[in-house]
């Protein structure tokens, strides 16, 4: 008896991508260079959206080393305009839109009583409403060609508070975001979910991060493991991918079990 062999179709192939926040600070890789670099290895063509052109230089090197398609866009989303500009780039340069993966997002530190006003708004500007004007344009794009996929991210401090409260509100925020789509948008064809990453290790937290810091942090997972942006990454290709075609409205935690155990004090 022999066993015919099968080469594997990328997962993503002929899909097209648009991923914000696609570049990195400084040599580690960040949470959303990972998901293009991935996005773009399964076979899908991707848009590189970032405010610095810099940072998603190495995106892109790493694509096309590997025989991947990708572009650059250099973009603010927290911006009506500027995301309506990006949605066109991706059907101008690409044709179709399939995936979106929003994955821009700033900390937030302090109570309400420490935190600044104006911090505040910007933290909701730049972690909610970018996610809600990216969508806006990308919506239509998608349902042109029978729906698509979103993908928020958001963080385990919405479900694990720890004295980051603009954050927190900001991510619980994107959760609530994410399933309001997940309804509206379902009859279009558009699945809309959200990822939750854990203690990750990424370019994000790299400069205020000590051997000790990560120590602990690696630490407060079940699993001993230290989280990566490629953790995140691949959960996000799932997510994109025909493999998840009955998933929408899902708030996924990939944190290593953390959110199943207690804080240390």
């Amino acid at each position: 008896m022999t066993t015919a062999t099968h080469e594997r179709k990328p997962r993503l192939d002929g899909k097209v991508a648009i991923v914000t926040g696609a570049g990195s600070r400084g040599d580690i890789v960040g949470n959303g260079q990972a998901t293009a670099i991935l996005f773009a290895y399964e076979g899908a063509e991707v848009l590189l959206v970032d405010t610095d052109e810099d940072r998603v230089k190495g995106t892109m090197d790493a694509i096309e080393s590997h025989g991947g398609t990708a572009s650059v866009f250099i973009g603010d989303v927290t911006s009506a305009e500027s995301c309506r500009d990006i949605v066109r780039a991706a059907l101008d340069r690409y044709g179709r839109l399939d995936i979106l993966h929003n994955n821009v997002g700033i900390g937030g530190a302090g109570n309400v009583v420490e935190v600044a006003e104006e911090v505040w708004d910007q933290v909701m500007e730049v972690n909610v409403k970018s996610m809600m004007l990216t969508g806006k344009y990308a919506v239509p794009a998608m349902a042109a060609t029978g729906g698509g996929s979103i993908i928020n991210i958001s963080s385990i401090s919405a479900i694990r508070p720890r004295g980051l409260t603009a954050y927190t509100v900001s991510k619980g925020g994107v959760m609530a975001l994410t399933q309001g789509m997940a309804i509206d948008h379902a009859a279009q064809g558009i699945r809309v979910n959200c990822i939750l990453p854990g203690p990750v290790y990424s370019s994000m937290v790299a400069p205020g991060m000590s051997k000790e810091r990560r120590d602990t942090r690696r630490s407060s997972s079940p699993l001993g493991v230290e989280g990566t942006p490629w953790d995140i990454g691949w959960a996000a290709v799932y997510l994109a991918s025909d493999e998840a075609k009955w998933v929408t409205g899902v708030a996924f935690p990939v944190d290593g079990g953390v959110t199943l155990v207690s804080p240390p004090r």
